[in-house]
């Protein structure tokens, strides 16, 4: 997914009610100038964003140039102090396989080997009338409203968090309680029971990670439920992102996962 203008570099002054940020960079002019933008992101952004930082850790995002609006653009990436890039929009997920799908059916060459048999994919899709699910894979078309075909579900996850476990980096979701991701695998295993294929995928939007775990420190239950719907037949992926100043890009570099 390609940007529409490479992303502006700046400096990292404070992240603030979870969706604002405070932002330093150099102008056209080569004035230094401040921006408050959005930060696309519900989570804590915890092993990315260090607060006792020793110097102010550098960033990626867009101005919009509306000067009505008060935030006056979107914090795409953060450098960690170890001088890794992180993507930090919670959107790109979606759109990244999305259109990697949508690429696969034009060449005729599957992004991931357990797609291959399908030849239509519906991003957004309700299963109920409370729940929508970030996508389904059928054969044809036309199986889409048919309650008796077979499915193929996903969940894609964004993944920022690293830890070291046994020497090992590990990327891990969640970085926070979360309930609502306690709820989708629920749904995933009642599908499952249906006779529906269902898996995750977790876009890991850093490159210094060897290894995929839930992460137990935060969410045990989140954890606790994953290893269950796995066992039951869950897949689960956990990919690599290649994250630029001009685009971000899925990779088919999967983790191994260690449950």
């Amino acid at each position: 997914m390609k940007f529409q203008k490479v992303l502006i570099e700046g400096t990292l002054i404070s992240r603030y009610k979870r969706f604002f940020a405070d932002v330093e960079y150099t102008n056209d002019k080569n004035k230094t100038e401040k921006a408050t933008i959005h930060v696309p992101n519900t989570g804590s952004l915890k092993g990315v964003i260090d607060k006792d930082a020793k110097a102010a850790q550098k960033c990626w995002f867009s101005l919009h140039g509306d000067k009505s609006k008060k935030l006056k653009g979107t914090l795409e990436s953060i450098q960690t102090v170890d001088g890794t890039w992180v993507g930090v929009n919670t959107s790109n997920p979606n759109r990244i396989v999305t259109e990697a799908i949508q690429n696969s059916f034009k060449t005729g060459k599957p992004f991931l080997k357990q797609w291959s048999e399908y030849t239509f994919y519906k991003p957004e899709y309700k299963i109920s009338k409370e729940t929508r699910l970030d996508g389904v894979f059928v054969l044809k078309k036309d199986d889409l409203e048919n309650e008796k075909s077979k499915k193929h579900f996903i969940e894609i996850k964004n993944t920022t968090y690293k830890t070291i476990v046994n020497k090992k980096p590990h990327a891990q979701f969640p970085d926070a309680v979360t309930e609502r991701g306690q709820k989708h695998i629920l749904e995933m295993m009642h599908l499952m029971k249906q006779g529906h294929k269902c898996e995750f995928i977790f876009t890991v939007q850093r490159s210094d990670v060897d290894v995929f775990s839930p992460c137990d420190e935060f969410d045990p239950e989140y954890g606790r439920l994953l290893r269950e719907a796995m066992n039951k037949g869950l897949l689960v992926t956990p990919l690599l992102v290649d994250v630029s100043r001009s685009e971000v890009v899925l990779t088919k570099k999967v983790l191994k996962i260690i449950i």
